[in-house]
């Protein structure tokens, strides 16, 4: 299925209100000095990639319920992240998981990805899973098993992965480990830490020139008593072992309960070493949950510091940004729908913070300010400044509102029918 402008046009109706709404709001941020057309042009340049694994219904480790009209192959998966660009028009990219998502079909892969408009981000490898064909069992770990031949057959996948996107246009790959241990003693921390460190700098090194190396951390799950790169100063130190292209790659949901991850995200910014940055959102753990449902004033307090970053940081790569969530009851692209607009909606906030009137109350010791010029952006109903970016580039006034007026789910089904079910956990 693919949606027409036509479709979304009429989807769109009567812009009026919005006429109105938008007006009112710039006519305000005018007057307090905002460039409101350059805000919007940045929020309709800004786009996240859609991982492959997330357009059809997740699961848990205590099943899985699938969704009726799922992708069943990669082209398939292909056409979904074209619907959710055409509504929102910040999907244009897609994030590929080997081998859940090998392509088969390398041009009508790309044929497809370039009618929607949509290139192809990092690319994600495989070694928390045991594949079909592999020689060896990744049960005890992969980059970090006590088995040198394992190890290597972990290092080679990455470096197909690597293969695979270069027929793509990916120019980053993501790795994440889930090598650790269950239980005391049962292996060496240290060991397993360099065993880590040699198998990344041997992916790294067959990188090509024009590639990045994102290293992702996340302190426990699967394992449940330690995580070989447990958290963002590991994935740190092995990235500045690896090389000046291999980063940090930050999850929202590897973290602690209460970890202050704005503060990590200025940190690595302030070296030069944030490569890419996973949304999702969360109550106790990893829960993977739609972006901003839980925590949406720690998001905002997060792209504050990315924008800082951006601003201030030149020596930080242009970041791969991605949606990391699992739909386990909504209809995955409606979920994805609300994760992109509370995306949007985060970085616009951001983006209207006075950064200038901050730093002089944070060198005067001012907190009552600090605190109120950062509410003040928060408390802005951005969501007009997000209509007009999409507007700007054909997409649609409400894209939750347009998915389900065209009917979208009931063509999918419609076309594939009700049984067919996603790759993915």
């Amino acid at each position: 299925m693919q949606l027409t402008k036509d479709q979304i046009a009429s989807a769109n109706g009567n812009l009026n209100d919005h006429e109105a709404d938008f007006n009112y709001l710039a006519n305000k941020l005018s007057r307090s000095g905002t460039d409101v057309e350059s805000l919007v042009k940045s929020l309709a340049d800004f786009q996240v990639a859609v991982p492959s694994w997330a357009l059809g219904a997740g699961g848990t480790r205590f099943g899985r319920f699938s969704f009726h009209g799922e992708p069943g192959n990669l082209e398939q998966k292909m056409d979904d992240v074209g619907i959710l660009h055409a509504l929102t028009q910040t999907a244009g990219a897609v994030s590929l998981h080997i081998p859940w998502d090998t392509p088969q079909d390398y041009a009508a892969v790309k044929q497809i990805a370039n009618r929607n408009g949509i290139v192809f981000d990092a690319i994600n490898s495989n070694t928390f899973q045991d594949q079909p064909g592999s020689k060896y069992s990744y049960k005890h770990g992969s980059l970090a098993n006590t088995d040198e031949a394992i190890r290597a057959q972990a290092v080679q996948h990455n470096q197909e992965v690597v293969r695979i996107g270069e027929k793509l246009g990916s120019k980053s790959l993501t790795i994440w480990l889930a090598d650790g241990t269950s239980f005391p003693g049962q292996r060496s921390f240290q060991k397993a830490l360099a065993q880590t460190e040699k198998s990344c700098q041997e992916i790294y090194t067959a990188l090509p020139e024009d590639w990045s190396l994102l290293i992702e951390y996340k302190p426990y799950e699967p394992n449940f008593y330690s995580t070989v790169i447990m958290d963002w100063g590991t994935s740190f130190m092995l990235a500045n072992a690896c090389g000046d292209r291999a980063y940090t790659l930050v999850d929202l949901g590897h973290h602690l309960p209460n970890t202050n991850i704005e503060q990590i995200v200025a940190t690595l910014m302030a070296k030069g070493k944030l490569g890419g940055f996973h949304f999702n959102d969360s109550k106790y753990g990893d829960d993977d949950l739609t972006v901003g449902s839980i925590k949406p004033y720690a998001l905002f307090l997060i792209f504050n510091e990315l924008v800082y970053g951006m601003r201030h940081n030149p020596e930080n790569p242009n970041l791969a940004w991605m949606i990391d969530a699992s739909h386990n009851i909504k209809d995955p692209l409606e979920d994805l729908i609300q994760s992109l607009e509370a995306i949007q909606e985060a970085y616009a906030k951001a983006l209207l913070i006075d950064q200038i009137a901050l730093s002089e109350a944070q060198l005067n010791h001012d907190v009552v300010k600090c605190q109120e010029i950062l509410q003040e952006a928060y408390r802005t109903d951005v969501r007009p400044l997000l209509q007009r970016a999409r507007l700007s580039r054909g997409g649609a006034l409400s894209p939750l509102a347009a998915y389900r007026s065209l009917k979208v789910r009931e063509n999918l089904i419609r076309e594939r029918g009700m049984h067919t079910v996603a790759t993915g956990l």
